[in-house]
């Protein structure tokens, strides 16, 4: 059926094609979006990596550090129970270092969510 201007609507083919072409960019536009979360991920997880690196390193000096220098201290006052007190201090920290981790990974910062996202209503619409 022609319209009033004089042209035709475009075909079943040219409709496909438009179609077609709509699909490809939106999967382009998800990919991009996805990379670019996948970047954020990325640097997240580096600096969790960078923090726990140093950390250990640190933490592991100064314990040795004051490990010693408590010993040397205490050693005349309570003897050999000096060291049970400083491995129990030490365990402390351990599991005071290791919840601080899990925090971090709950924040979700090492999650895609606006992709996620994106994914699920795409995937609502074409159902």
């Amino acid at each position: 059926m022609a319209q009033d201007d004089g042209t035709r609507p475009p075909g079943l083919i040219a409709s496909l094609g438009l179609v077609t072409r709509n699909a490809l960019a939106l999967l382009l536009n998800r990919l991009e979006l996805a990379a670019l979360e996948l970047a954020q991920v990325r640097n997240h997880l580096l600096q969790l990596v960078v923090v726990f690196a140093l950390a250990v390193l640190l933490g592991g000096f100064a314990l040795i550090y004051a490990s010693i220098t408590i010993v040397y201290l205490a050693w005349a006052v309570i003897g050999w129970v000096i060291l049970p007190i400083i491995t129990v201090v030490f365990l402390l920290v351990a599991i005071g270092l290791i919840l601080y981790a899990r925090a971090m990974l709950r924040s979700g910062k090492l999650t895609l969510p606006a992709t996620m996202a994106e994914l699920k209503s795409d995937r609502d619409m074409l159902v």
